[in-house]
């Protein structure tokens, strides 16, 4: 049987679950959510794998994120396996391309994907996004600037911002 490692990452005030296929990266959770949260939804994606906690098999993971909340890392290198619809891969892909520090709009979103006409499908893709921090969902905004829904929740969202604009 296949197996999805996990831990909880614990560093400063962050709190996140974090998990790995044997290909990389597959998620990682809101700030300060449950166990559940996570083994609902990889029992969805992954129904043949089985979970198993192990903080080893994370350590590369666990040490990118460390460093990008420690605001030294500006640019993930881990492996990720990220599964949606073809559109959800193409949406998270165009938010990898968002420069550290900058914002994009969700229309700019859907132009760089040539499909100016999907703004809220952009917003539902983005939703839908398993791996926060490394795949950047934080750093889509309003047309008007305005922070919108955001999975971690706003707080997260703000912070996220803020550490990249060397506020915190």
């Amino acid at each position: 049987m296949n197996k999805i490692y996990w831990t909880l990452f614990l560093h400063n005030e962050w709190r996140l679950h974090i998990a790995t296929t044997e290909n990389g990266l597959c998620y990682v959770g809101s700030q300060n959510k449950h166990y559940e949260e996570m083994e609902a939804w990889i029992k969805k994606r992954f129904p043949q794998h089985e979970i198993v906690e192990n903080k080893e098999a994370l350590a590369p993971y666990t040490k990118e994120i460390k460093e990008y909340l420690d605001g030294t890392l500006r640019k993930f290198t881990i492996p990720m396996e990220l599964k949606g619809t073809e559109f959800q891969l193409a949406i998270w892909d165009a938010l990898m391309k968002i420069p550290y520090g900058e914002k994009k709009t969700y229309l700019q979103i859907a132009q760089l994907i040539n499909n100016p006409a999907a703004v809220r499908a952009v917003g539902a893709a983005i939703g839908a996004n398993p791996v926060l921090l490394t795949v950047p969902c934080h750093r889509v905004v309003a047309k008007n600037g305005a922070l919108t829904g955001y999975r971690g929740g706003l707080e997260m969202k703000e912070r996220l911002l803020a550490l990249e604009n060397g506020e915190i």
